[in-house]
């Protein structure tokens, strides 16, 4: 698969997607779609539409945006530094087409190994499935 062009992706992306995916932006706390979401799926990059991470390993972190355990599958996503601010974070980009998601702290479920991926719901999108539906990655 061939990355898409700049122009191709501000004609395919919402200037939110777009800011997000390609800018590292951040969208504002408890205003992205999936935030609070429930339903049952698979959550993919919004560029590329690599499976990330599943339903099942999602949590209320309290914080306003999506947030993970884990990915769905080892090398789904790259973690790089990131200094902005002043303040040394992990930022989470999509393995396969770069796409800025989020970050990871290392403050999440300590029973489920204690990392929090917090991403943007304007970097995914979330393909749905039965309940009693398997996910396999």
């Amino acid at each position: 698969m061939t990355n898409p062009t700049k122009t191709e992706l501000r004609a395919r992306l919402t200037p939110e997607q777009y800011k997000v995916t390609q800018k590292a932006g951040t969208e504002r706390a408890f205003s992205g779609e999936y935030w609070n979401t429930k339903t049952p799926g698979i959550y993919r990059c919004v560029v590329c539409e690599l499976d990330l991470f599943a339903s099942d390993d999602k949590y209320d972190s309290g914080t306003g945006w999506p947030s993970f355990t884990t990915e769905i599958a080892d090398g789904r996503v790259s973690l790089h530094s990131d200094r902005k601010f002043l303040i040394k974070r992990t930022e989470v980009r999509c393995a396969s087409c770069d796409a800025h998601l989020g970050h990871v702290f290392g403050d999440g479920p300590s029973d489920a190994g204690g990392q929090r991926y917090c991403m943007n719901s304007a970097a995914l999108i979330l393909a749905e499935h039965d309940s009693d539906q398997e996910s396999t990655p």
